[in-house]
């Protein structure tokens, strides 16, 4: 019974054909069924691959097992979508950085012939990854529920007046705020929006979330740290304008009166790394961590 590979690939990158060109290969040749959305044959053709060998499936293989690898081939971007759609259900996910600054997409495209090699010989290293699960309740009825990697974030539209909401963390009363919004973040979404709003680099192994106010009305409404073990509750008070995006793609109308819950989901994403790559070595590579 041959292996399955999920292809998840940001199909506008001039570099995917040569990278589909590089990488394929390998697992053809070891019988491996590669699948991936209609939208990346044409990068395929390109490439030069048998068109017969790419199974096109809108699902990516949601009706098979788990497969065995997903390779997401572009930026952090894709690798949430990956994450999302793929890594969800437990198979494990390779970045290969095909944008610019590629935080979690680590593997650079130049090196991803030598990465896809690292994996066939199993010296890739599992980095588990903890997600949060976001719900959208309005009067007593679930709206929406998603898992996310990154965060999830209520905020205000373009032209809308500050929001007013209200916080619970657990069983407490975190009190009434005023801000433009309100990011919750994974240790993992923490080098993304959060960090951009003023919150801190949380190390990916910790098991707490950073809640982090957009431009809040009070200077001294500052990012706090929690504990993952602590659900947490955002009531929608009054707004004109408020969205729940989650990891940037997904996003959802919210109206006064509605309540996001956040909680630690139950189900991990796992990435693989090259060994040697530590999370300090990350942060300097990609985001000069230490320069002066």
């Amino acid at each position: 019974m041959s292996q399955r590979l999920i292809l998840v690939a940001k199909v506008k990158s001039p570099h995917l054909g040569s990278t589909l060109r590089e990488v394929i290969p390998a697992f053809l040749a070891r019988g491996w069924t590669i699948t991936g959305e209609p939208s990346l044959e044409e990068a395929w053709d390109q490439a030069g691959l048998d068109p017969e060998r790419l199974e096109v499936d809108l699902t990516l293989g949601s009706a098979a097992p788990p497969a065995a690898l997903c390779l997401g081939l572009g930026g952090d971007g894709t690798l949430l979508y990956a994450a999302r759609r793929v890594g969800l259900r437990g198979t494990p996910i390779l970045g290969i950085n095909l944008g610019s600054l590629g935080f979690l997409t680590a593997h650079p495209a130049s090196g991803a012939q030598s990465a896809v090699e690292a994996f066939l010989a199993g010296t890739l290293v599992r980095d588990v990854r903890p997600t949060l699960e976001a719900e959208l309740w309005r009067q007593g009825n679930l709206l929406a529920r998603q898992t996310v990697l990154n965060d999830a974030v209520l905020a205000k539209g373009a032209m809308a007046r500050i929001m007013d909401m209200h916080l619970t963390i657990g069983a407490q009363d975190a009190g009434p705020m005023k801000a433009d919004g309100l990011i919750v973040a994974t240790p993992t979404g923490s080098t993304a929006y959060a960090l951009s709003a003023g919150g801190p680099i949380m190390h990916p192994s910790l098991e707490a979330f950073v809640i982090a106010p957009i431009c809040p009305h009070t200077l001294t409404l500052r990012p706090l740290v929690v504990p993952a073990s602590d659900p947490i509750a955002i009531t929608l008070v009054d707004a004109e304008d408020a969205h729940l995006t989650l990891d940037g793609q997904v996003g959802h109308r919210v109206l006064p009166g509605d309540q996001v819950r956040l909680s630690q989901a139950d189900t991990r994403i796992t990435l693989l790394q090259r060994p040697g790559l530590d999370f300090f070595t990350l942060l300097q590579q990609k985001l000069h961590w230490g320069d002066r």
